[in-house]
């Protein structure tokens, strides 16, 4: 989690309670010592009070109807239909599964030959790039691509179109946020496609997780409220020392969604299958897409050219994946593109030994050190990552709309 240049290395694990502390699942043995608050820095709290609160999502201008009740009634509806998908089986939701952390709760999804994890939906709307190589500038053109992709829902814009002009339910749906439907042509085709994409988007930027255990801990720093201060246990006030201290982890990890929203190649050992582009490949991928924020299908051309026309297709992209945001983290493993960590413990060993990391080869970057985090540490961590959960949620978003 460190970059070199700032990392002294600290004390050397002992492997063998290594062993013993993943096996055992139980964080409670662990000695907790003294209250950490009074041990915080002043740099210390000034870099937690950077990670909160979460403010509202930001705006999509490459979508006029992000933000409309409307929008995201239709967007929900498609989202937990079957009849969508090729088989009539499958949903959005089949992988984005409410019970299962918006994820689907395996390393790579069962029934579609995708050798990638399933990322969870949480605050999925303060993202600025999507997919694990960042190959949709939009959320609602992500939305577009697995509705169609023939390794996942399989389905086609012809038969969505055909679907919600001829159901009783969907077309007023779609009526009142787009206005009548369009005869049946080719170019009008591929509108309500992406329409059907931004009404998605108005939906999943619903799906927010605000305001954890961690945030209220982080009102108490700036109230001084002792009762708010008790929200983190010692040991998870000791986790989030050494998060914003020897750590690190806030290089990537920052603000108050937890991530950069960029990409960084680690050397994680492939699950399946050998070394990939990544990032390397999508972004030819996503500059050629017909739906990315400068295409025809936009709102605001203008603002996705903007964002497009920073991007540079360097070899050093090659290999990069996306740094997911870390709320609800505790909720929605397995963990890393290819679900190669079962647990968060397994998630914080990697990063303390490095154990198996690939050589950087291809032009990729290798950012890190070994932090050597002794078995206390490592569970005062993971402690600290669980209190960033908050799923409280109108349970009426975590299913069909009404």
């Amino acid at each position: 989690m460190r970059p070199k240049v700032l990392i002294p290395v600290a004390a050397v694990v002992v492997a063998a309670g290594i062993a013993a502390w993943m096996a055992n699942g139980s964080f409670t043995t662990i000695a907790a010592g003294p209250s950490a608050v009074g041990d915080f820095m002043p740099e210390e709290i000034e870099r937690i009070l950077q990670h909160s609160p979460l403010g509202p999502p930001p705006s999509d201008p490459t979508n006029a109807v992000a933000d409309q009740p409307a929008a995201a009634t239709l967007g929900q509806a498609v989202f937990y239909d079957p009849r969508f998908s090729k088989t009539g089986k499958s949903s959005c939701a089949s992988c984005h599964d409410p019970r299962r952390g918006l994820g689907d709760g395996k390393a790579m999804p069962d029934g579609f030959p995708v050798d990638r994890n399933v990322p969870t939906l949480w605050n999925v709307a303060y993202g600025r790039w999507f997919f694990w190589d960042g190959r949709s500038d939009s959320l609602w053109s992500q939305a577009l691509k697995p509705l169609e992709n023939p390794r996942e829902l399989g389905g086609s814009r012809q038969a969505l179109v055909h679907l919600i002009r001829n159901d009783a339910r969907l077309r007023p749906m779609y009526e009142a946020v787009f206005g009548a439907m369009p005869e049946p042509e080719a170019t009008t085709v591929d509108r309500v496609f992406a329409n059907v994409g931004k009404s998605i988007e108005a939906y999943e930027r619903r799906l927010l997780s605000r305001r954890a255990p961690f945030d209220v801990f982080v009102e108490g720093l700036r109230s001084g409220d002792p009762t708010k201060l008790d929200a983190l246990s010692t040991s998870a006030q000791r986790g989030l020392k050494i998060f914003v201290g020897k750590g690190n982890c806030r290089l990537c990890h920052s603000g108050p969604g937890f991530t950069d929203g960029e990409f960084h190649n680690l050397g994680i050992p492939p699950a399946r299958g050998g070394p990939t582009p990544f990032r390397y490949d999508a972004i030819p991928e996503l500059m050629k897409d017909p739906f990315n924020g400068k295409g025809d299908y936009s709102d605001d051309r203008e603002a996705g050219t903007r964002k497009l026309d920073y991007l540079v297709h360097l070899p050093d992209s090659w290999g990069q994946v996306k740094t997911p945001g870390l709320r609800n983290v505790a909720k929605t493993g397995p963990y890393m593109h290819q679900g190669q960590f079962k647990t968060l413990a397994e998630v914080v060993d990697f990063y303390s030994r490095l154990q198996g990391v690939l050589q950087a080869g291809h032009h990729e970057r290798t950012i890190l050190l070994p932090l050597f985090l002794d078995v206390a540490e490592m569970a005062a961590l993971v402690n600290f990552l669980e209190s960033l959960t908050d799923e409280s949620i109108d349970p009426a978003l975590l299913r069909p709309p009404e």
